[in-house]
């Protein structure tokens, strides 16, 4: 794995959705920039896809449940030759195939259609089974936000893949502490995040979810020798990259002038 390489693609990711956010003026900026090097580690070094196949049986799977952050995925696509720049270049427009919250197959490699959350990890534990009953190795990874965990359904999928014992699926939960709101462990009581999936059966990590060189340790070791679905808790920052969008909620619905659109492509090295 090439650390630099992908270091520079995930700076190149977020002036990417910075730029479109402002050219598009969807919500959810900070969501999608908390989850880019997650995203840039999985597409670059771990999951087993093909462009040019991408509904091959043996691919592995990603679902994006937080779909609220779909230009992060869109973005990532798109860069790895999954769809055009031009077909990029029509998110959030009327007509359009990139919506702010994804279809199933709105373009090739987006597996489901989220939004409404706590959906994704329910998809995750039928394509995880689906495999195992086929005999297939494939692999299937959900990327979760914390405030997803509020719901209801994910502890119902998360008790479903403990007992099935679904080795071959892994949850990444986007721990950036905030719910659109306010702060996640202020809206409901969240804590102790690790140990309430290992109570429900999963093996847990714990993880920096910006260090690339530990992203790519953690999630290229599955399955586990524990024979138990992984859940990686990876601390996150909201608006990570750009010094005036992180850790503040109001980049949650804000849209970047062209004046901060600027600012932040240049504090990530992207224009001169």
């Amino acid at each position: 794995m090439d650390l630099t390489h992908i270091r520079q693609i995930a700076r190149e990711l977020r002036g990417t959705v910075i730029e479109l956010t402002h050219e598009a003026k969807p919500a959810h900026l900070a969501s999608a920039l908390s989850c880019i090097d997650i995203l840039a580690v999985l597409y670059w070094s771990v999951l087993r896809i093909d462009p040019a196949k991408p509904l091959a049986e043996d691919r592995d799977r990603f679902i994006l449940s937080k779909g609220h952050a779909a230009l992060a995925l869109y973005s990532v696509l798109a860069k790895r030759g999954f769809c055009s720049d031009e077909t990029l270049r029509t998110f959030n427009n009327n007509g359009g195939k990139l919506a702010e919250h994804p279809g199933p197959q709105c373009i090739p490699g987006v597996e489901a259609a989220t939004g409404s959350l706590g959906h994704g990890l329910p998809i995750g534990n039928g394509l995880a089974l689906a495999a195992r009953l086929a005999g297939r190795d494939n692999r299937t990874f959900v990327l979760l936000s914390d405030g997803e965990c509020n719901e209801g359904s994910v502890w119902e999928a998360a008790m479903f893949a403990g007992k099935q014992k679904l080795d071959n699926l892994c949850a990444i939960v986007d721990f950036n502490k905030w719910q659109a709101t306010g702060r996640s462990q202020e809206i409901l009581a969240l804590d102790p995040l690790p140990e309430k999936w290992q109570a429900f059966g999963w093996e847990t990590v714990r993880l920096d979810g910006h260090d690339l060189g530990v992203l790519h340790a953690a999630l290229t070791e599955l399955p586990r020798r524990s024979g138990k679905p992984l859940a990686i808790i990876a601390d996150t920052v909201k608006g990570k990259g750009v010094s005036f969008m992180e850790d503040d909620n109001n980049w949650h619905y804000r849209v970047p002038t062209r004046e901060e659109t600027d600012a932040a492509k240049r504090e990530l090295g992207l224009v001169h």
